[in-house]
């Protein structure tokens, strides 16, 4: 199994990211939410751990055009996933599954970064 980063190509933060895996040697697929979708079962997985409030992006642009009933009806994981499913540049970037260790981080940390992608988390 292979690490996958999640995001959008055009993403800053995904671009540095990307930019990261690539001089540090880390082996990933990039999984583009725009051209490919967002998988249900990786969705139910990130719900589950970091959970739906890492997940939802509060800041950007996409949360600002959301209507207001839309946006207070986000109160718990259910909710968020029907929002995060319908919108998902709502989902904080990037996210990403590392392997071996089935872990899954959300936004680029190198500090944090560094010890996924030696194994040893």
């Amino acid at each position: 199994m292979t690490t996958t980063l999640f995001g959008i190509p055009n993403c800053d933060t995904v671009k540095r990211a990307r930019t990261w895996m690539d001089t540090q040697g880390v082996p990933y697929t990039f999984h583009d939410f725009r051209k490919n979708g967002l998988p249900d079962a990786a969705l139910d997985r990130w719900l589950q751990a970091p959970g739906w409030e890492a997940l939802l992006n509060r800041r950007g642009t996409t949360w600002r055009q959301l209507d207001e009933a839309t946006r207070a009806s986000v109160v718990d994981a259910a909710s968020a996933r029907a929002v995060l499913a319908a919108h998902p540049t709502l989902i904080k970037r990037p996210v990403v599954e590392w392997q071996p260790a089935r872990v899954v981080t959300v936004g680029f940390d190198p500090a944090a970064w560094t010890t996924h992608a030696a194994g040893k988390a």
